[in-house]
């Protein structure tokens, strides 16, 4: 089978993880077009069973749904199924078509966008479903809100994210622990961190001696987020830091020196930063939504009351200074999630 696979998400996010983690899985057996620019190929390079198909056209763009250029529509439709990490697909492709949709949490979530990008968002994710033979998600609680938001009669089948190859590849050094909470994610509302900052607040006004790190950049807040940003000013000045955008090395080394990863979430299609942080030997702290109960339950990470900042400061003074996790279910790989995929793009079970 010889796979089009776009890779124009890479370096997006956690979307372009998941899509950079399948593709070697995916060339180990079978041939594979990978559409995308010169700097998102280049880690694929000196890989066998591979050609690409250099394209600049953004996702999500008019270009792409009603101009994409001609001349790499005919090397898509040349192999025998086109896959796309996401739910944007170029317009005139003639093979078969499988997409993933991680979540819908744009359609389930209110104040996370206008009417308007909702209403644009429900179109995209509607017409990648409509578009493909089969979708792909990452938890049986996004398949169900998939199911429940979208007029979707295709199979809709799951397959979980896994640990990443940066996270699993041995480290040199083993740092000690800093005093540090860390957050990982970006800073829209469903996030939590406005919970988490609370919590925070009380520990520290309690006298535990740790600073916040937050794995992203503090200009990222959308204007109409004021009671986040009062959060952050109410906390003593140099107490918060946040690291702009980091290597998946620096990353790696913050889960490993920090005593705590606080993931608060309100809503998640899968929540990979615990997974990474156990893999880590770092304790972790999660909100009791659904999606989690669905994907940790059986590892070694406490939960609290989603939105309750009382709860989760409680939680962050038991668990700051406990032993770090040791061993946790060996449930999740990208190696399995692949398998999956080609089964499914193979007309398997």
């Amino acid at each position: 089978m010889k796979i089009a696979v776009d890779c124009r998400m890479i370096g997006s996010g956690g979307i372009g993880t998941y899509i950079s983690e399948l593709i070697p899985w995916f060339l180990k057996k079978n041939q594979c077009m990978l559409l995308g620019t010169h700097e998102q190929c280049m880690s694929f390079l000196r890989r066998e069973n591979v050609e690409f198909c250099y394209c600049d056209t953004p996702p999500f763009s008019l270009d792409e749904m009603f101009s994409f250029p001609k001349d790499i529509l005919g090397q898509i439709n040349h192999c025998d199924v086109f896959y796309t990490p996401y739910c944007n697909i170029p317009g005139g492709i003639s093979i078969p078509i499988y997409a993933t949709i991680h979540d819908v949490v744009f359609l389930d979530m209110k104040g996370l966008t206008s009417l308007s990008g909702k209403i644009a968002r429900k179109w995209f994710y509607q017409r990648a479903v409509n578009l493909s033979r089969k979708i792909f998600t990452v938890s049986e609680f996004s398949k169900s809100r998939i199911l429940h938001t979208l007029s979707c009669k295709k199979p809709v089948i799951v397959g979980y994210n896994g640990i990443p190859s940066w996270i699993s590849e041995p480290s040199e050094t083993i740092p000690e622990k800093n005093d540090t909470i860390l957050f990982v994610g970006n800073i829209k509302p469903h996030k939590g961190l406005h919970t988490l900052l609370q919590a925070f607040r009380k520990v520290h006004d309690e006298g535990l001696p740790a600073r916040l790190v937050i794995a992203g950049n503090a200009e990222n807040f959308r204007t109409g987020d004021s009671e986040t940003l009062r959060e952050i000013r109410s906390v003593p000045e140099g107490s918060i830091t946040f690291t702009g955008k980091i290597s998946n090395e620096k990353l790696k080394m913050l889960y490993m020196q920090s005593n705590l990863l606080v993931q608060p979430s309100l809503y998640e299609g899968f929540g990979i930063p615990p997974l990474e942080a156990l893999s880590c030997k770092t304790n972790v702290i999660m909100s009791d939504i659904p999606v989690f109960h669905e994907i940790y339950d059986g590892f070694p990470v406490i939960f609290f009351k989603c939105g309750d900042s009382n709860d989760l400061a409680v939680k962050i003074t038991q668990q700051y200074n406990a032993l770090p996790p040791q061993a946790f279910p060996d449930r999740y790989s990208y190696k399995n999630t692949a398998d999956i995929l080609m089964k499914a793009m193979e007309g398997k079970k």
